[in-house]
């Protein structure tokens, strides 16, 4: 398992993880959205994707699908990334790693967090850098 790391400026932590999804609230609306992201190899490559409602700026695409609870589910179509930069701000909701059925802010993973930081989140491996 080559697991997940997650960087800000100095601050630097690894989940052995091979999956994991990652939640936020999206900061006008108050809607959570979740990605779900599998480690293949030194790439994340998204699985799928949920708005658990909609509002402004947060449609779901056309192909998506509303489940009986009101989440709607869809497959973006993104190839495999090398890492995804996340901006941590006070302004903003926190970004969560969820994994086994439990989440954890990121400012819990990388603590102390800055106010303000960019969170670089990659496979762990040499060609993650």
């Amino acid at each position: 398992m080559s697991g997940l790391c997650l960087a800000a400026g100095l601050l630097a932590a690894s989940l052995p993880l091979s999956s994991f999804t990652l939640a936020w609230t999206h900061s006008i609306e108050k809607i959570r959205w979740e990605e779900d992201y599998r480690i293949v190899g030194t790439r994340l490559v998204l699985e799928e994707a949920r708005i658990l409602g909609s509002g402004a700026g947060m449609e779901p695409p056309p192909d998506a699908r509303l489940d009986r609870r009101g989440v709607w589910h869809y497959r973006p179509p993104l190839a495999p990334l090398q890492r995804l930069r996340l901006s941590h701000s006070p302004y903003a909701g926190n970004y969560e790693i969820c994994s086994a059925g439990s989440c954890r802010p990121l400012g819990a993973i990388l603590a102390p967090l800055p106010e303000f930081a960019t969170v670089e989140v990659a496979a762990c491996g040499p060609a993650a850098n």
